[in-house]
């Protein structure tokens, strides 16, 4: 591998960003950080990253919003996205499977 996968990861929350990008960075990938869903879209349109962790409750536009702007996009609509929230209940899960999540961590 020639080049760190690069990993987007969205979230409001400072603590959440620091521990998510230490692990990842540990572990051989080049993490990004947007503390908004539209930071996270503004990153997307510069850089076009392996992976996008997204949060789901974040103020303004929420990580659901963002996952849809991003799959209805041709030139993002292949990026897979991790929704990363406390929330647990089974149709918060179906929806965001739904607009395109490929997985949901809680």
């Amino acid at each position: 591998m020639n080049e760190e996968p690069l990993i987007l990861i969205v979230d409001d929350n400072p603590q959440n960003l620091q521990v998510l990008g230490s692990i990842l960075k540990e572990h051989g990938y080049k993490p990004a950080a947007a503390q908004s869903g539209d930071k996270a879209i503004e990153f997307v349109q510069k850089k076009s990253p392996d992976l996008i962790l997204l949060d789901i409750m974040m103020p303004g536009i929420d990580g659901i919003e963002v996952c849809r702007r991003f799959k209805a996009k041709e030139s993002t609509k292949d990026i897979p996205i991790i929704f990363i929230t406390a929330l647990s209940e089974i149709k918060d899960k179906l929806k965001a499977f739904a607009i395109g999540g490929v997985d949901y961590i809680t």
